[in-house]
């Protein structure tokens, strides 16, 4: 006579299934329970990493110099290159993590391909995925928005008209390195405007210009950075997850 069978509560999981490669079982309630995060539309995560708001230009500085930011914080809650000033950096440092930006290209038209809405957003301080202004502006494929700049064009080009806001949204895994030997090379998922442009895109090294990229070791961590190239572009709503 088989023995009778203890009724579990099947909501919280079950003690007589299957083990998994994890060492759990399938649907086993012992697992841990996953961290509860506000989530409202439009609005930075419970957990996340506010990196401008919109109120003030703390937190970032001119790679020049280490001094302050210098670029034009506006009253619409966007700040705005200076063209000149140089690159800035958030003082905080970031390795794998989910990334939201938005951008907006300079209203008034000018110049053409590279010449036009040029910017970057550099994750770790030196991998940079392409800001442009590709709205019927043609350019070479791996300098397009939303491309990792010299080595993979995005999948498509969804930008919108030069003074309308576009939002990034990021999922990047850092390289991870074991002494002097790149244990795993860096990967990057991008959506503009809700658009898969990367899809877990295996990145060859930091980004170059002309140049091959190619892995040298770095620290784990490095600073979100903004590129001055020229162009009056804006950004704003930064914020950021570590994963």
């Amino acid at each position: 006579m088989e023995p009778v069978r203890q009724l579990e509560n099947e909501h919280l999981g079950y003690s007589d299934t299957p083990k998994l490669a994890s060492g759990y079982t399938v649907h086993d309630g012992t697992r841990p329970q996953m961290p509860v995060v506000d989530a409202q539309p439009g609005q930075a995560p419970g957990d996340a990493v506010v990196l401008f708001d919109g109120s003030s230009l703390e937190g970032w500085t001119n790679v020049k110099d280490g001094e302050a930011c210098g670029w034009n914080l506006l009253g619409d809650g966007a700040m705005e290159v200076i063209p000149g000033v140089g690159d800035i950096q958030s003082e905080k440092e970031f390795g794998s993590m989910q990334l939201h930006l938005e951008f907006m290209s300079p209203v008034e038209v000018k110049g053409q391909g590279q010449g036009r809405g040029n910017s970057g957003v550099f994750l770790m301080g030196q991998y940079e995925i392409q800001v442009l202004d590709n709205y019927d502006n043609p350019t070479y494929p791996d300098g397009t928005v939303g491309g990792i700049y010299g080595q993979t064009p995005p999948l498509v080009n969804p930008i919108r008209k030069p003074g309308e806001w576009n939002v990034y949204d990021i999922i990047w895994n850092a390289p991870v390195f074991e002494g002097d030997t790149l244990k795993s090379p860096a990967s990057v998922t991008v959506l503009l405007n809700g658009v898969l442009q990367q899809n877990a895109t295996v990145l060859e090294g930091p980004t170059e210009h002309k140049a091959l990229a190619s892995y040298k070791p770095h620290p784990a961590k490095g600073p979100l950075k903004l590129q001055d190239h020229g162009d009056l572009v804006r950004f704003r709503n930064i914020w950021v997850r570590e994963l």
